[in-house]
């Protein structure tokens, strides 16, 4: 048995000292410091914190067909090393996307020894693979993507409302949620024909290009066709605050409606974006400084549910920084390795704790993806998925604490705080003091 202390440890509803008694992979009980079994291996953390192991349910790791833009490898190092312990991979970047058994099983045959830390797959809703959705359900998916606009990938294509409600019933039936992305191209269209001569260099181009009502009327939509499938809901990446007073009411009418927000859209701001950068583009757009203090108060209130990073790295020359074009460059923001500091820097300021970084990064994320019996608590008979943080340090972001494929990032020499120390998936040490010990041990999370 092995027992690992800290004077905080963040178990369900608390932060308290305690020990983490370690039976093969899993937590066999939590109990106070001076209980530890005489003849257990001992590990003290002391001051630092340890974390359930965080889940990351927004995850673009393209393998396989497109590991040059990431790959199992190195998402999962990332993952690692930014205390991230399980993943959910999104089926629309890899050949073949994951909208059939078949490409399901491509993609565990290249994950297969190559994981540091444990993964599960969303399968992908197209217009042509309604026969597939049970199939990939019955195989073992967490639940299913869609997009309403064109998704970036010409393979992955878009839904009209016509195929989404011919869907509707069948994801349904399977009981999983589906996660869209909510934006309708009518607003986008109409803003893109009023900048066609517009300076596409300039951020303020690119974020009137997809204003907020391209997510409103999505997810005003969305709503009314959960109250008539009665299906679960997951809206992806909300950047718009102007959408949480729809939120709140599909809520107070008890529909099955949850949502997430990411990173960039917590730390980033419109006001700060210079023309060029395209390091920060992605879809929909990083807003204003006030949206971001109000898409902060909903997280605080529960209208948001979780954090996930949307991590969607590409090659360099895809962001086309030579010319800065807001209009051509690749839209996503990797942040695998850095979510956790980055989220700590701004939760911790606006007087959030350690507890709400669990519910938010770890909990949350985990009960979206139908895992949350096994993962992300600290309690006994659930998986040894530890991270040891210490929240005092701060460190200046460099590339070499990417460990992506690409060390492309908009928050290189941001001074963060709280530095993740050691990962532990299953009792297994797999990430520390920038090392990565051990031959692979993530598998794919199964019931």
């Amino acid at each position: 048995m092995r027992a690992f202390l800290s004077r905080r440890v963040v178990t369900p509803g608390k932060i308290q000292p305690a020990a983490i008694l370690i039976e093969g992979e899993q937590i066999a009980s939590v109990v106070p410091p001076n209980e530890v079994p005489a003849g257990a291996e001992v590990h003290d953390f002391r001051e630092a914190a340890i974390l359930p192991g965080l889940v990351d349910t927004h995850v673009h790791i393209n393998d396989p067909g497109r590991a040059d833009w990431e790959g199992f490898e190195s998402a999962t190092r990332a993952a690692a090393a930014g205390g991230c312990t399980m993943l959910v991979d999104m089926p629309l970047n890899c050949v073949p996307a994951t909208t059939s058994v078949s490409g399901l099983e491509r993609k565990r045959a290249a994950a297969r020894g190559r994981c540091r830390v444990d993964w599960a797959s969303w399968g992908g809703v197209v217009p042509d693979n309604q026969n597939d959705i049970a199939a990939l359900a019955a195989a073992g998916v967490r639940g299913f993507k869609c997009f309403l606009v064109h998704s970036g990938v010409d393979s992955f294509t878009m839904l009209t409302e016509r195929q989404l409600k011919a869907a509707l019933p069948r994801v349904a039936q399977t009981g999983l949620p589906l996660l869209v992305h909510a934006e309708l191209p009518p607003a986008i269209d109409h803003a893109h024909r009023d900048l066609e001569q517009a300076d596409w260099r300039s951020y303020g181009t690119y974020l009137r290009s997809r204003p907020d009502e391209a997510e409103l009327s999505a997810i005003r939509l969305l709503v009314s066709l959960c109250r008539r499938y009665q299906f679960r809901l997951h809206i992806v990446h909300l950047s718009t605050s102007r959408a949480l007073g729809e939120l709140r009411a599909a809520r107070s009418q008890g529909l099955p409606v949850t949502a997430e927000t990411c990173p960039h859209y917590l730390y980033l701001t419109s006001e700060t974006i210079a023309n060029g950068a395209t390091l920060n583009k992605c879809a929909p757009p990083v807003r204003s400084r006030q949206n971001r203090e109000q898409l902060w108060q909903g997280l605080r209130e529960e209208t948001i549910d979780l954090i996930a990073t949307d991590h969607s790295p590409c090659p360099a020359q895809m962001k086309h920084m030579d010319e800065g074009s807001f209009k051509t460059a690749w839209g996503g923001i990797a942040s695998l390795s850095l979510a956790l500091p980055l989220i700590w820097t701004e939760a911790s300021q606006r007087g959030s704790s350690l507890l709400d970084i669990a519910r938010w990064m770890a909990e949350g994320p985990a009960r979206l993806a139908g895992c949350h019996m096994r993962k992300a608590q600290i309690a006994a008979g659930y998986d040894a998925d530890l991270v040891v943080f210490d929240p005092q340090s701060e460190f200046l972001v460099s590339k070499e604490r990417l460990y992506y494929r690409h060390p492309l990032s908009p928050y290189l020499g941001e001074k963060l705080r709280g530095v993740v120390k050691a990962t532990y998936l299953r009792g297994n040490l797999v990430f520390a003091d920038g090392q990565f010990p051990g031959a692979p041990t993530g598998r794919e999370f199964r019931l």
